[in-house]
């Protein structure tokens, strides 16, 4: 018998005094997704896949939402879909492939739940696996230490 994930199952590492944006959790729960932190929020990953992250900064709110992994050459047919949608700001360039569901906005809600819905139906515009990192000079040579 296969056994529910809970919520509390999804999230790893240091423990958050708050889930930002939970339903969003919720309503991708059939494909399973994995959380992890970056960028001080909380990213969502479907098998080897970014495809959101969570948002929610009380002294920071400006790119408070769900933000998509996506590309520059999606952007307009997804704009299509989210009217709201626009690049973060955090990063201080005008133009960038994350893009924000904004909290403030009047449909954030639906859009985020949109937003699942593309990801639960697998649409090739959201999601990035993202690019290795490479290993530090001294993972390197401990690593051509131990082959010998």
């Amino acid at each position: 018998m296969k056994m529910k994930q809970t919520r509390d199952t999804l999230l790893r590492g240091k423990p958050r005094s708050r889930l930002p944006h939970g339903f969003v959790l919720d309503a991708l729960e059939p494909i399973g997704p994995v959380t992890k932190p970056m960028f001080g929020c909380l990213a969502v990953y479907v098998r080897d896949k970014v495809v959101l992250i969570l948002r929610d900064h009380r002294d920071h709110p400006a790119d408070n939402g769900v933000w998509l992994a996506t590309t520059a050459e999606h952007h307009d047919s997804l704009r299509r879909e989210f009217p709201q949608m626009r690049s973060i700001q955090l990063f201080g360039t005008p133009l960038t492939s994350w893009q924000v569901l904004p909290v403030d906005a009047g449909d954030f809600e639906a859009s985020a739940l949109h937003a699942c819905e593309l990801v639960l139906a697998r649409d090739t515009r959201i999601g990035k696996v993202p690019a290795r990192r490479s290993l530090s000079r001294k993972a390197r040579v401990g690593k051509k230490t131990k082959k010998r």
